[in-house]
């Protein structure tokens, strides 16, 4: 069975993490996370509760490297992808 990581997903996970999901939806998927008022600690939840509902490992670097809504989608997908898989 395959499984997607979507902005829904992300929604969700931010909202039960930090307790709001910054308004993402598929208008501010390029918006950086940053304009929409989610801090760095948010997104680190966010990573936790990926990593424990998705099975998608993501260390602090992906923090670093992504900015906006969309790349961190890609990146859990990528990662889903790889599990699959391997």
């Amino acid at each position: 069975m395959s499984q997607s990581f979507t902005v829904d997903d992300l929604a969700r996970i931010l909202r039960e993490g930090a307790g709001e999901d910054g308004g993402i939806e598929q208008s501010t998927l390029d918006t950086s996370f940053a304009e929409l008022g989610l801090e760095s600690l948010a997104l680190l939840e966010a990573t936790v509760l990926i990593g424990q509902q998705f099975g998608v490992d993501l260390d602090d670097s992906v923090l670093t490297g992504v900015g906006t809504p969309r790349e961190l989608i890609r990146v859990v997908n990528e990662g889903l992808a790889a599990t699959a898989v391997g």
